[in-house]
């Protein structure tokens, strides 16, 4: 009999997790990340990349079914659902991120979760529970293929795929081999490739639809008897030998049921990268303590740490909006403009002459502190030089949105309205019908559809 591994200890804990084990706050938690999914999800709605994505699922996929496509409210296969909402949610750059793993986890767990809860009319709990297996499956995968993995892959695509496909798993009641084997056929599918940035192409859409729904098929497949690889992360031709030179397997099991991973995850203020936040959280406390203006400033140097420069380096010139979201020079123009980097200010002003000029006073340098920490902690440090002859320096130790320094259920509740009204989804009315829908999941015997 095969000894156990990791891989089967993480398909096991996902398997067999069961709602009552998961602490009362956890659970809160969840409910407050749906809500803040549902937004981000909603926001992409006119998105030409989205669009077009849900023309081919339209297409491709069945004509009728119980699970809903939140952008057109079309009900369909749970496939295809999850595939479109998963597109949607990772445009606006809105959605959560756990900063250990590098991961944004909403946009690959709840698209499935929620697709196959209204497939199979579960309840809330069993909702709820299963989206809380996919936040610890994925987060820890992120975490044991480490630093090395995110200098060429988008870990929401590669360890969004096995979160995906625990999420849908528990939610089909797999046993733990059949779990195993649904990671196994998730981590041979899993992909996304940062190349894209150097072309603002529209891959990273791509990233998050096709790890949402590839690990839902896997879940399925493998409830049908078919197999995948026993130690698909860990084996000696496994993710982490074939996507990492620092893969730690000891974090693939880190403390389960013990360590909830879900309660560390982030929410995100700005509607950037989030590689961008710390800095602009840093400037943002300069500009306004000394009440600058962009005239005033005649350098920002922001300090980051490696994956800082890797993932924003090659956005010189940006030609999109979400290719915007990628420059550090961007963002930080838009925060001394304006003091938020917001959809609409993205939107409106990141091709203005005077945005242009600010981005070219902006650099990146390599911060041995902050690259220290990171990614366990996402410093943000920014020198400011000004035209009085002054030499300012900002710095957070936990930007907004982080776990201590977090967003209240009302910021979030407004923040979700402000993205759907954004992408002309939902009225406000109806977000706080559906607000209120998730606040009471945990009682709900059936998910059913959240825009009915």
């Amino acid at each position: 009999m095969r000894a156990k591994s990791p891989t089967a200890d993480l398909a096991a804990f996902a398997a067999d997790l069961a709602c009552e084990r998961i602490p009362a706050p956890v659970i809160a938690r969840t409910e407050d990340l749906l809500v803040d999914w549902i937004g981000s999800a909603l926001a992409g709605k006119a998105a030409r990349a989205v669009m077009a994505i849900e023309r081919f699922a339209s297409a491709m996929g069945a004509a009728s079914g119980r699970s809903e496509v939140l952008i057109s409210r079309r009900l369909t296969s749970p496939l295809m659902a999850a595939y479109v909402n998963a597109a949607s949610s990772h445009v606006a750059e809105q959605d959560d991120v756990h900063n250990a793993s590098v991961f944004h986890p909403g946009a690959v767990v709840f698209p499935p979760a929620l697709a196959v809860a209204q497939e199979l009319g579960a309840s809330g709990r069993e909702l709820l529970t299963a989206a809380v297996a996919g936040y610890e499956v994925g987060i820890r995968v992120g975490e044991f293929l480490g630093r090395s993995h995110y200098r060429h892959f988008h870990t929401t695509g590669t360890a969004g795929t096995l979160a995906a496909a625990a999420a849908a798993g528990r939610l089909l009641r797999l046993t733990p081999e059949q779990m195993g084997d649904a990671l196994g056929s998730a981590g041979t599918q899993a992909a996304g490739l940062w190349e894209f940035l150097r072309d603002a192409a529209d891959s990273k859409q791509l990233h998050t639809a096709h790890a949402a729904s590839s690990g839902l098929a896997a879940a399925y497949l493998a409830g049908d008897g078919f197999t995948g690889a026993k130690r698909i992360l860990e084996g000696a031709q496994g993710m982490g030998a074939a996507m990492s030179s620092d893969a730690d397997a000891a974090r693939i099991t880190d403390r389960l049921g013990t360590r909830w991973a879900i309660a560390e995850t982030s929410f995100k203020f700005h509607a950037s990268c989030r590689h961008t936040h710390p800095a602009a959280d840093a400037l943002l406390q300069v500009v306004v303590e000394r009440d600058l203006r962009p005239d005033d400033i005649v350098e920002v140097i922001a300090h980051v740490h490696q994956g800082a420069l890797d993932v924003l380096g090659p956005v010189v010139d940006p030609s999109t909006v979400h290719q915007a979201k990628f420059s550090m020079g961007t963002v930080l123009a838009l925060i001394a403009a304006f003091r938020q980097a917001g959809m609409l200010e993205f939107d409106r002003h990141f091709r203005d002459t005077a945005i242009v000029a600010f981005r070219d006073k902006v650099r990146m340098e390599f911060d041995r502190e902050v690259d220290a920490a990171y990614p366990a902690r996402w410093i943000g440090k920014v020198t400011v030089r000004t035209t009085s002859g002054e030499t300012l320096r900002g710095r957070v130790d936990e930007p907004k949105g982080d776990p201590g320094n977090t967003l209240s259920r009302a910021e979030l509740d407004d923040k979700a309205i402000r993205l759907a009204s954004y992408g002309d989804a939902a009225s406000a009315e109806e977000m706080r019908a559906v607000i209120a829908r998730i606040r009471g999941l945990s009682g709900a015997a059936k998910v059913g559809r959240l825009f009915p």
